[in-house]
């Protein structure tokens, strides 16, 4: 069976057939997120280096690190701070550098120029994932002797020249191409993993259907393992974790094996828990002074004031157990084992100790 193995310098992550879903921490990316980008331009990695821990906690067990970022306060020093193809190829090893030295896991390296995507195998400890190559001419003949030289896998992404086809065979074609290619240059099919780019259900009512159609014509035909932009699929809608949940498990059963996601449910910030304190007490409700943030935000089910699992992570662990790549259910039961609060150790249900009474 197909097996893409990633490796750190004292980890192996194995995306498979048979293998437990691969969770790609996806948060290390400063595309999108002004406050890092800021962070990063300053020098300041304590976020990357929090984000990281974060996502291996959380369950991840490869951790993306893009590097898309341009500095704009540089600008006026220096006009090429405003490039990609100047600011990342310096910001993926010091990017790669800090994740290494934070966490163990794999890292899959994420950038669209080529400079810093060799950059960061150099820094690279271990067997890392590349991310990525295209059906665009220009980019197979970039990346794939990259991917050769350097004897890693790679995400391959299913749009060319004339760009994402919404037709699914197209994107499949694309695919096959890229995979063939490949094989031109002595990388086996099981060194590539294909994401077949899930479209926004909101946009495209089809678009659940055709991932996974998408999906076991890969694993059938190309003998490849997938990968997608998991929250793609709810873009644009209400209570996206819902459908993000159903999604997930959805993906797997019809053969996909890997996803670049957020494993984390972000902490409730201060301002959420004093919003709704002031909401209480305008009703009149008066709250112990002794209780603290963590007690309050989970009495009321707002989340956490600490990064955990999200319910995503939930609805895949279930999906392993359920698809018989979690033995005895281990994984599962270690998810769901809460830790007994201060004194009531050894204690059973309704805080009775040793179990059941005796008649």
């Amino acid at each position: 069976m197909t097996r893409t193995v990633i490796e750190s310098k004292t980890k192996t992550a194995v995306i498979g057939f048979e293998e437990p879903f691969c969770v790609i921490g996806e948060r290390i990316n400063p595309t999108g997120r002004k406050i890092l980008s800021q962070e990063l331009e300053q020098g300041d990695f304590s976020r990357v280096e929090a984000d990281a821990i974060a996502q291996v906690a959380a369950g991840a067990t490869v951790l993306d690190v893009n590097s898309g970022a341009v500095f704009s306060n540089k600008m006026a020093e220096d006009p090429r701070y405003a490039d990609n193809n100047f600011v990342e190829p310096m910001l993926m090893p010091e990017l790669i550098k800090i994740v290494q030295n934070a966490v163990d896991v794999p890292i899959c390296i994420d950038s669209s120029v080529p400079g810093a995507l060799e950059a960061g195998l150099q820094a690279c400890e271990g067997r890392p994932l590349l991310n990525s190559v295209t059906g665009e001419e220009e980019r197979l003949e970039l990346v794939l002797p990259l991917v050769k030289k350097y004897n890693v896998p790679v995400v391959a992404i299913s749009n060319d020249d004339t760009g994402i086809s919404e037709d699914p065979d197209v994107r499949f074609a694309v695919a096959k191409k890229i995979v063939e290619r490949a094989a031109d240059f002595g990388i086996p099919a099981h060194d590539i993993v294909v994401d077949p780019l899930v479209m926004p259900i909101g946009a495209m009512a089809t678009a659940g259907h055709q991932v996974f159609t998408l999906v076991r014509r890969l694993r059938e035909e190309l003998g490849v393992n997938t990968t997608c932009g998991a929250s793609n699929i709810s873009f644009g809608l209400p209570n996206r974790h819902g459908i993000n949940n159903a999604f997930l498990p959805m993906a797997m059963g019809a053969g996909m094996t890997s996803a670049i996601m957020n494993p984390v449910a972000l902490p409730v910030g201060q301002a959420k828990i004093d919003e709704k304190k002031a909401q209480l007490a305008a009703l009149g409700l008066v709250l112990p002074e002794d209780m603290d943030d963590e007690t309050f935000v989970q009495l009321f089910g707002m989340g956490s004031t600490k990064p955990r699992p999200g319910k995503e992570m939930e609805a895949i662990r279930a999906a392993n157990f359920l698809f018989d790549r979690d033995p005895h259910g281990t994984e599962w039961i270690k998810f769901n084992k809460v830790a007994p609060k201060a004194g009531q150790e050894g204690r059973g249900r309704a805080g009775r100790t040793g179990g059941r009474r005796r008649r």
